[in-house]
């Protein structure tokens, strides 16, 4: 297991800060969210240091999407929320603020106060064209 001491996550994982654990799995930890935005925001890491997206390895990947859908199983189960939101972010512009690879696993309730994290507003469709021709090539 790779590890980075300064990493709390990575510490988490280890055991050396104590967390509320939720699931675990070989290569994935689930835990509560010691700021959450609501009853249940768990997050899932990969147990190995993997800075983000770009840095996680396929396994580890698919490791924490398994763990966090039987997160989601567990807390529709238990808490019985009107909903749900996955949100995963990458490096500072993404608002990643832990720079461990996580997902946050967050149960919604119809007025729970919490907003989109963002307005969609309508795109030009000649600049999605020319977009997807981009990152399709």
């Amino acid at each position: 297991m790779t590890a980075n001491e300064d990493c709390i996550f990575c510490r988490i994982a280890a055991g050396g800060i104590p967390s509320y654990r939720v699931a675990e799995a070989d290569r994935a930890l689930a835990f509560l969210d010691v700021n959450p935005a609501g009853e249940g925001h768990t997050l899932v890491i990969p147990r190995d240091h993997s800075a983000d997206i770009w840095d996680l390895p396929l396994d580890d990947g698919l490791a924490v999407w398994a763990l966090a859908q039987h997160v989601a199983g567990v807390l529709h189960d238990v808490l019985r929320p009107d909903g749900l939101t996955l949100y995963q972010a990458n490096r500072q512009a993404g608002f990643q603020d832990v720079f461990h690879f996580h997902m946050h696993v967050v149960p919604r309730w119809h007025g729970d106060g919490l907003r989109k994290a963002w307005e969609s507003r309508p795109a030009d469709p000649d600049h999605l064209a020319a977009t997807a021709e981009r990152l399709s090539s």
